[in-house]
């Protein structure tokens, strides 16, 4: 049984009453506040047991009532299963779930699901800088084999890019129509507000897709994204606290606004390129002050508990009981004694291709 109550959603809690009862000087309460955040949240293993909400803004935020997208399923797995990232808003997992089964229609085996969020968002140790929501995914190139990948695997396999080496240019021994079938298909759901992709692959899509060409309007250029898309949904009904990004506008974002990924501007090397990311010097002061009380909120039982289940959207509930679930035959034990998955949660991952986002280019 996982412990309910970690020491850092206690000192979270301690410090929240702190502030209700106007005690700011309350010993600890500065030095809580000014920890980093990324150590506070990515040391939670498991999801708030609450209704869904999101707090604050994808690159500086948290959520609550979040759920997790089994690291195995009929049309889809969990890559880096031992980063833990493979948790959401349940309106995101849900949609990962269905784009995964509507993308079969179009040649599409399966899907092969990058980083999600952390169990309750939050700024991560590593990578992303946004994420923070339970409202982003990244989705890999490749699909999913014919034979799925052992645990392990999924480990070490690396990620392909869609690019040809040292370009801007897709190379079309990589590139199908089955991809931009894909992007068309997860573009066409209302709840996406936006698809990063390379600026090479949104030039492909420009000079290629013909007839209605409304969808590309939700595809935008950004570093890195040659070897995955990156998934964002729109806040979610129910949070409130929750800061939108402003609107895409109109037209299909082929002209001037792509042109200029393709002068030197974008990949001149970084003017200051030992800066410290938000991300590492972000603290829990930073934040909406609602992500204290979230770090605080209690645990469901256990990592299946908390797992999304298809169907209606569940919300993990911290007392109920939950029903055995009886693993396929052919699946691999996905958990340890604890219940949580038998790799570490936040192990470092091996520079092996793994799908991140990647900033303006260093000297």
């Amino acid at each position: 049984m996982v412990s309910i109550w970690s020491s850092a959603r206690r000192l979270a809690l301690l410090t929240s009453m702190a502030g209700l009862l106007g005690l700011g000087g309350m010993p600890g309460h500065e030095s809580e506040a000014a920890e980093l955040a990324k150590d506070l949240f990515g040391a939670e293993t498991l999801p708030s047991a609450v209704a869904p909400q999101s707090y604050g803004f994808y690159s500086k935020g948290c959520f609550a009532g979040g759920v997790g997208l089994p690291l195995d399923g009929p049309t889809w797995q969990v890559m880096r299963p031992s980063r833990n990232r493979n948790w959401g808003h349940p309106a995101m997992i849900a949609l990962l779930e269905k784009l995964s089964r509507d993308a079969v229609q179009d040649g599409w085996r399966g899907l092969l699901v990058g980083d999600i969020s952390q169990p309750r968002g939050g700024p991560m140790r590593t990578g992303h800088a946004s994420h923070q929501l339970g409202l982003d995914a990244d989705i890999w190139f490749s699909p999913m084999p014919e034979q799925p990948y052992s645990l392990s695997g999924r480990e070490k396999i690396g990620a392909v890019s869609m690019l040809k080496p040292n370009s801007l240019v897709v190379d079309d021994r990589r590139w199908t129509e089955s991809r931009t079938r894909l992007l068309k298909r997860a573009a066409g759901y209302p709840q996406v507000e936006r698809i990063f992709v390379h600026p090479g692959i949104k030039k492909k899509l420009c000079d290629t897709v013909t007839g209605d060409r409304r969808w590309l309007n939700k595809i935008r250029p950004f570093w890195g994204h040659d070897e995955h898309f990156h998934v964002r949904i729109g806040c979610q009904p129910g949070s409130p606290d929750c800061k939108p990004q402003h609107d895409t506008g109109s037209g299909d974002g082929c002209g001037k606004e792509l042109a200029w990924w393709f002068t030197d501007e974008p990949w001149r090397p970084n003017k200051n390129p030992d800066a410290p990311k938000a991300r590492d010097v972000m603290t829990m002061a930073a934040l909406p002050k609602q992500c204290r009380a979230v770090l605080a909120e209690p645990s469901p039982p256990s990592f299946e508990a908390a797992l999304f289940k298809g169907g209606r959207v569940p919300v993990a509930v911290a007392t109920a009981p939950e029903p055995e679930v009886v693993a396929p035959a052919s699946a691999p034990v996905l958990a340890g004694a604890d219940g949580l998955p038998a790799a570490s949660a936040f192990a470092e991952t091996p520079q092996i291709g793994v799908p991140l986002p990647r900033p303006r280019p260093g000297p």
